[in-house]
């Protein structure tokens, strides 16, 4: 019997006839999940909100970069030059 990671609801499957990377849906609460391991099976819960994350990560990071002035590094090491002169 397979359970629901997200709601630990019995899944009616066979077991056997599972492939690694099926969808499969929870009864109860209505998850999407891929088998991620046959033999024992194991499943992991699909979140729709996993796209919008990985999306929002990105443009997260990009707005930090633009944020951090380059020319504040290049101006550090110029001063380091004077002063040793």
């Amino acid at each position: 019997m397979i359970r629901c990671p997200e709601c630990s609801a019995e899944i009616d499957v066979d077991e056997d006839e599972v492939e690694e990377g099926e969808i499969l849906s929870c009864p109860e609460c209505e998850s999407e999940l891929e088998v991620s391991q046959t033999h024992p099976v194991h499943l992991n819960v699909i979140s729709e909100d996993d796209d919008d994350d990985d999306d929002d990560d990105d443009e997260d990071e990009e707005d930090e970069a633009a944020d951090k002035p380059e020319k504040e590094e290049d101006d550090d090491e110029e001063d380091e030059e004077d002063d040793d002169a």
